[in-house]
């Protein structure tokens, strides 16, 4: 279209929240604030933002105060040339983007609550007999918790919620003081000859 392109934003984040969680966003309108473009090109509207009316027109005004026009390669009509159109289009559809993400949303929740109700277990797999037999015999060679929890691959909070309700202390830390012998020292567990007169 014949625009030279000064920077480009690629957000990964979801688009129904606001420039503290949105790096790219909060970063694109910091260079809308410094002038360093006059048009901010999107591929539609809900890349843009999906925070609903009110925030999405918030959106495009803080653009427009610092005077960078608004454009939609899908959406033609979404141009900051008819201020009057764009307006009454921006919110009707930023209201469908939110209504959108709300369905999605619900959707969600609704397949949750169908595997539930199927009886099926949501979440991480329960800790089997067999996991139990895994992680007592690792516990059975003394080792600490820590590399027990490295040598099994079992998540160090898992290792000792069961070790205590196996029965299992965690193993001391070996002391780290100092001693002294003679005229000579050893210290940090060290192994010094004492020094004679």
């Amino acid at each position: 279209m014949g625009y030279p392109v000064v920077n480009e934003y690629v957000e990964h984040e979801n688009g129904g929240k606001g420039t503290e969680y949105r790096k790219q966003l909060a970063a694109m309108f910091v260079g809308a604030a410094r002038r360093e473009f006059d048009l901010l090109f999107v591929w539609s509207l809900d890349r843009f933002s999906r925070e609903g009316m009110a925030a999405t027109v918030a959106h495009l005004q803080r653009l427009a105060s610092h005077g960078v026009a608004f454009r939609s390669f899908t959406e033609e009509h979404l141009s900051t040339e008819n201020e009057l159109v764009r307006n009454i289009l921006l919110a009707t559809l930023s209201s469908l983007a939110k209504l959108e993400r709300e369905k999605i949303s619900q959707r969600t929740k609704a397949g949750l609550e169908r595997a539930r109700a199927n009886g099926r277990r949501l979440g991480r797999p329960a800790f089997s007999d067999r996991d139990k037999q895994r992680l007592r015999t690792a516990l059975d060679t003394g080792e600490s918790w820590h590399a027990v929890s490295l040598q099994t691959r079992i998540p160090y909070s898992t290792v000792k919620k069961h070790a205590r309700a196996l029965g299992y202390e965690p193993r001391p830390r070996a002391a780290n003081a100092s001693t002294q012998r003679g005229n000579g020292s050893a210290q940090g567990g060290g192994a010094h000859r004492p020094i004679k007169n």
